[in-house]
């Protein structure tokens, strides 16, 4: 795994609440919760991070909840995985040794490198509202296998 469980689960609410929102509802994080079967608090701690990033708007009180900030469209995941984990992953080196690059590399700096760029170049192109369309067109799936199904 590349990505913390933080950031994997972060991703996973944010494409359920891009399915689930309509024009200007908020998503209960217990229903995000249940649906994904993620740690209501767990999920809260990820979500508030989210809100801080200015990713998503919160609303407290029996209609409460989240929502996205922006439409779908226009929230890549490059800034969801760099909200919760920073951008380490698209700019650090794999061993974790400091001042690799070109003129002092790691033994995996070559084919570190590669991998980042197209990493990158996918978060930085690959929308929210794609992974939602995706999601729905072909009936993929958010949750475990041994979990409920969601509900969108």
């Amino acid at each position: 795994m590349i990505f913390s469980k933080s950031c994997i689960y972060g991703l996973r609410a944010a494409v359920f609440i891009a399915l689930s929102q309509s024009s200007n509802s908020f998503v209960s994080i217990k229903q995000i919760s249940d649906n994904l079967n993620i740690s209501f608090h767990f999920l809260t701690k990820i979500l508030q991070i989210l809100t801080q990033k200015n990713l998503l708007v919160s609303f407290r009180g029996p209609k409460g909840g989240v929502k996205l900030s922006r439409p779908p469209d226009q929230i890549t995941l490059k800034e969801l995985v760099e909200a919760i984990d920073g951008p380490d992953i698209f700019e650090s080196c794999v061993l974790g040794l400091p001042g690799c690059g070109d003129d002092a590399p790691c033994p995996l700096h070559e084919q570190w490198s590669a991998i980042r760029r197209s990493l990158n170049y996918a978060f930085e192109n690959t929308t929210l509202e794609e992974l939602a369309k995706n999601t729905q067109r072909f009936n993929l799936r958010l949750t475990d296998l041994n979990s409920n199904d969601y509900q969108s």
